[in-house]
């Protein structure tokens, strides 16, 4: 079962999408507008958004690209307007697909359905890990919590790839500092907790994830 945010101010619209994408067994949340939109992607998390162009408050275009900020999630953007321009400005701005209404609701959702298997498609060829919202994607170098990415130091990045890589293994004070800092470190063990104590904070929710171990290092764990 995927997440659907659905975006349109025809309340018809979003019936019929609601309607299909919850045959098919997704859960389907509604927006009336791009601002409304806007507001719902900032607190929740979906798999992916269906964006009507045309709507009061904020269009769809300008809402994408407002999303694009703070988000990947993949957008499927509808629209009355079938002109070449309009498509080529969607893609501009980052959608994933472009429907013309009037449009099936089968194909809709089969068109759904093809970004969320790319989605993951994606994922397995990328060295990715997640964990309910958080995320790191080793290959990108780069860890998101809801949807936001948060910028950590280089040593910071080091040291969470490490112990992820490795979760569920208790990882002594040496190995840790022979690993991240490197054979050749000679420094004191305060230097890797003030990295521990760094990057908890940077993980906010997730920061219960490293555990220390006493007398004997740190290990990180999930609840699977």
């Amino acid at each position: 079962m995927f997440k659907i945010l659905v975006v349109d101010d025809e309340p018809k619209i979003r019936e019929l999408i609601v309607k299909y994408g919850k045959f098919d067994g997704h859960e389907v949340v509604e927006a009336e507008n791009g601002l409304d939109a806007l507001n719902k992607v900032k607190n929740e998390n979906f798999d992916v958004i269906v964006m009507d162009v045309m709507m009061p408050e904020l269009d769809g275009f300008t809402a994408v690209k407002e999303i694009r900020k703070f988000s990947n999630t993949p957008v499927l953007m509808l629209s009355a307007r079938g002109e070449e321009y309009d498509k080529i400005h969607g893609f501009e701005v980052g959608i994933d697909d472009y429907v013309v209404k009037p449009f099936s609701p089968k194909e809709l959702m089969m068109r759904i359905e093809a970004i969320l298997r790319r989605g993951k498609s994606l994922e397995t060829e990328r060295d990715i890990f997640t964990y309910n919202g958080l995320k790191i994607d080793f290959t990108a170098r780069s860890v998101f919590i809801d949807d936001h990415e948060i910028q950590l130091f280089p040593r910071e990045y080091d040291l969470l790839f490490y112990m992820v890589k490795n979760k569920g293994i208790a990882l002594t004070r040496e190995k840790l500092l022979n690993k991240v800092w490197g054979y050749d470190y000679f420094g004191n063990d305060r230097t890797l907790d003030t990295h521990v104590k760094l990057l908890r904070k940077s993980l906010g929710n997730y920061a219960d994830c490293i555990k220390t171990l006493r007398g004997v290092g740190y290990r990180f764990e999930i609840n699977e």
